[in-house]
């Protein structure tokens, strides 16, 4: 299990301060739930465990977004809604999280470069859409989250994939040597 990242770590600071401008000065949406909820997302899944946290009813990690799709099936029979909420959850997040940071990985399995890939068919837009909006069906969850918060990442899909990717620019631009001299300038 990942360590909890405490809420004063300069990480949780830095994907915050991001997510917050991407959102709300670049693409005029500030909505604070969905930054604060994308800001942990990306918090979370600094830890590479969390990436592949569902396991399978063998007790084995499940690796690709068609997996978690086929134990989402098998969980609409679970005694209790919560390990379907769960994976769908985690669907949600993790297309979100590949779609928006890493797009040039979906390019990769898209354009032959991993055709036996379990994801080669799998949409991620159209699977994460789905699946949180599956979860805003569940009246109770997990961390107390409001079923609103979403619908509002199933609709706005797109756009949280595009802030995100707008997150990943800062990230790149923060490592140019320029961006390091002023920094290291400012700081010394």
């Amino acid at each position: 299990m990942a360590a909890v990242v405490s809420q004063h770590h300069p990480l949780r600071q830095l994907f915050v301060s991001l997510t917050e401008r991407s959102f709300t000065e670049s693409l005029g949406w500030p909505d604070f739930n969905v930054t604060a909820y994308l800001s942990n997302l990306l918090v979370e899944f600094s830890h590479v465990d969390q990436l592949q946290h569902i396991k399978n009813q063998r007790g084995q990690r499940v690796e690709t977004v068609a997996e978690l799709l086929y134990e989402s099936e098998l969980a609409t029979d679970a005694p209790t809604p919560d390990r379907e909420r769960s994976i769908h959850r985690h669907i949600g997040n993790l297309t979100l999280f590949i779609a928006g940071l890493f797009p040039e990985y979906l390019r990769y399995i898209k354009t032959g470069g991993l055709i036996y890939h379990k994801d080669y068919f799998v949409n991620y837009v159209k699977a994460g859409k789905r699946s949180y909006r599956i979860v805003a069906g569940f009246q109770h969850g997990e961390r107390n989250e409001p079923p609103v918060l979403f619908q509002k990442l199933s609709t706005n899909f797109e756009l949280c994939v595009t802030g995100l990717g707008l997150v990943r620019q800062d990230l790149d631009r923060m490592q140019n040597p320029p961006h390091q001299r002023a920094k290291d300038i400012l700081l010394h």
